[in-house]
């Protein structure tokens, strides 16, 4: 199952914006790179939420949306996440999913090797 997974992961933005809620949060979808791994972190803890008081509570650590609490019941503690200096584009999927290192360009390969091998 997802929430017993714990350890590192590379990140990777979704080529699907939700362009209500980046501008509710004053981010400016426009400038974002999508379709890509842009980065990694550590994921060292999953927090269940059992009811909707503690959801709104932590509402500044998820941002996801109370009206849709029973979709986020799980939120994910990370830490060290680091952002690569140059994107790689690749097509994800929804979840966590498997990243196929040979379809990436070997140069770009030692960034993510920094994030996930170290």
């Amino acid at each position: 199952m997802l929430h017993n997974f714990r350890g590192k992961f590379l990140i990777h933005a979704s080529k699907n914006l939700n362009k209500e809620k980046c501008k509710s949060l004053g981010i400016d979808y426009t400038k974002l790179k999508i379709g890509a791994i842009i980065g990694g972190a550590l994921l060292y803890d999953v927090k269940k939420y059992d009811n909707i008081t503690r959801f709104i509570r932590d509402k500044n650590r998820h941002y996801a949306d109370a009206n849709i609490f029973d979709s986020y019941m799980y939120g994910f503690m990370i830490k060290n996440a680091q952002r690569l200096r140059q994107p790689i584009q690749y097509s994800g999927s929804l979840g966590f999913f498997e990243v196929n290192e040979s379809n990436l360009k070997v140069s770009r390969n030692l960034a993510i090797s920094k994030i996930y091998y170290s």
